[in-house]
């Protein structure tokens, strides 16, 4: 495939491949006049960039992930980024909490509901009297 049927593929502007490529993420084989040949090795590998983009990793962390030969490096990589995604769901999981107790609710000033205030209660965390 030509690097601009992968970059459609896959929703990505060429640009990006092309410096996935200079970080030396990609090295896709080259065909006459210098043009970018993308195999299914290279789909994969690209698939593998997009997903843990997805995931949050930088792209130093997926190229030390995508060229690790030793398992445990491997995983030692994924784990210094499974807590920081972990949190990051946790924090999805509690906005799309409040936007739910937002559509729940009936009271003429969202602000007032208790049910909605408890979903907020964490972030107000306020000692003493507050007027």
């Amino acid at each position: 495939m030509t690097i601009g049927q992968v970059a459609d593929h896959f929703g990505l502007p060429a640009h990006v491949l092309r410096h996935w490529e200079s970080v030396g993420l990609l090295s896709p084989a080259r065909a006459e006049g210098d043009r970018r040949r993308y195999t299914r090795d290279d789909l994969f590998r690209v698939a593998s960039i997009v997903r843990a983009k997805q995931a949050g990793l930088p792209l130093p962390d997926i190229r030390a992930f995508l060229a690790a030969r030793d398992p445990a490096a491997r995983k030692d990589v994924l784990r210094r980024n499974h807590r920081a995604l972990q949190d990051r769901m946790a924090a999805l999981q509690s906005a799309l909490d409040l936007l739910e107790a937002g559509l729940n609710c009936s009271h003429e000033d969202i602000a007032t509901c208790p049910t909605y205030q408890a979903h907020l209660a964490a972030s107000v965390q306020v000692t003493g009297s507050v007027r």
